[in-house]
C-alpha cells in the first residue's frame, strides 16, 4: 500500500468491509434485490455522495424505492444537497448517527473538535484584506478531462471547496463560475494564472510532481505556480463523494500552501498524525498508517 495510491482510511481500519456484499458502486444503479435478500436492521444512507448524487428527482426515486423495502431508513444530507454548503451539516449529520447509535456524547465530541480545527485556521487568516488574498485553482488532472480535449476539471464557486476557502482560508477561488466537474484547456487555466494550484482527487489521486513533471502536462509549465512549484494535493477520496470527517485536512492543506507564513509553526505530517489520533481514537502506529493511506 502506498501513499500514491490512496484508499478509504475506514477500510484500512476496518478491513472486512471489503468482505461486505456490494449493492451500489460507481456507474452502476442500487440494487435494490441484493439489499431486501440480505434484510438489514437498519438502511444508512447519505444524499448528495456517490450513488446518491443524482439529479433531485432521481434521489426522490430511489428513496421512494428503498422505504418501499418496508426496512427502517436513515438518510443523511451531504453538504452538496444544500443550496449553500455548510460545515454545520458535516456535524449535523455525526449528530444524528450519534443519536442512531446511541453514542450521542462521543458524536457531539468528534463534532465539536473537527469545527475546532477549522476555526483555528479562521483565527489566523481572517485579518487578510479582500486584495491581499491569495487566488486558488481547484483543479482535477484527470485523464477522462485529457481524453475530451481539456487539461484538467476544475471546481467552481458553488462547492464545499470554495465555501473552505472563503470562509476559513480566506482565500479566493481563481475560477469564478459555478461547476463542479469543469473541463478546462490549456489556454483557459494559462489566462487564470492562479497563485497557488490545489490538486484534488479526481479519477485517482494525483501529487504535485505529477503536475511538475509529467510529459502531458509540460504545456502548463509557464503557469506561475507551477514555475514557482506553489501546488499542493488533497488527500484522496471516494470519486464523487461528498467530504468526509477528514474534511480539517482540506482547510489545513490549502491554508498552508495559500499562507505558508501564518503556519510555519505547525508540522503537517504531525498534524496529520494527532488529527488522526483524536478523530479515530487510535495510536500512533496506525495513525502514520492512516496519514500514508490516505
Amino acid at each position: 500500500m502506498r501513499s500514491r495510491d490512496g484508499m478509504n482510511p475506514v477500510t484500512h481500519l476496518n478491513p472486512w468491509l471489503m468482505d461486505l456484499p456490494l449493492v451500489s458502486r460507481y456507474g452502476a444503479g442500487i440494487n435494490y434485490e441484493k439489499i431486501a435478500d440480505l434484510n438489514p436492521d437498519l438502511i444508512l444512507i447519505r444524499t448528495g455522495s456517490c450513488s446518491l448524487s443524482a439529479a433531485e428527482d432521481i434521489l426522490e426515486k430511489s428513496l421512494s424505492l428503498l422505504e418501499s423495502l418496508n426496512i427502517p431508513l436513515v438518510v443523511l444530507k451531504g453538504p452538496n444537497t444544500f443550496d449553500r454548503p455548510d460545515i454545520v451539516t458535516i456535524s449535523n449529520e455525526i449528530k444524528l448517527l450519534g443519536q442512531v447509535f446511541q453514542k450521542q456524547e462521543e458524536a457531539e465530541k468528534l463534532a465539536d473538535y473537527l469545527e475546532s480545527c477549522v476555526e483555528m485556521v479562521r483565527k489566523r487568516t481572517v485579518d487578510i484584506k479582500p486584495l491581499n488574498r491569495k487566488k486558488l485553482l481547484l483543479l482535477g488532472l484527470s485523464p477522462k478531462a485529457r481524453s475530451q480535449g481539456g487539461a484538467g476539471h476544475v471546481k467552481g464557486i458553488d462547492t464545499i471547496q470554495t465555501y473552505f476557502l472563503k470562509n476559513f482560508v480566506h482565500a479566493e477561488n481563481a475560477y469564478d463560475s459555478k461547476g463542479a466537474w469543469n473541463i478546462l484547456n490549456t489556454e483557459k487555466l494559462l489566462s487564470l494564472d492562479p497563485d497557488v494550484i490545489v490538486l484534488v482527487t479526481s479519477w485517482g489521486y494525483h501529487p504535485p510532481s505529477e503536475l511538475y513533471e509529467a510529459p502531458y502536462y509540460q504545456s502548463l509549465k509557464d503557469m506561475r505556480a507551477v514555475r514557482n512549484k506553489a501546488a499542493c494535493a488533497l488527500p484522496w477520496t471516494p470519486c464523487n463523494c461528498e467530504k468526509r470527517l477528514e474534511y480539517p485536512i482540506d482547510v489545513m492543506v490549502m491554508a498552508k500552501a495559500a499562507y505558508p507564513e501564518k503556519f510555519k509553526d505547525i508540522r503537517l505530517g504531525q498534524w496529520l498524525v494527532e488529527f488522526y489520533q483524536n478523530v479515530y481514537q487510535v495510536d500512533v502506529k496506525t495513525a502514520k498508517e492512516l496519514r500514508s493511506c490516505q
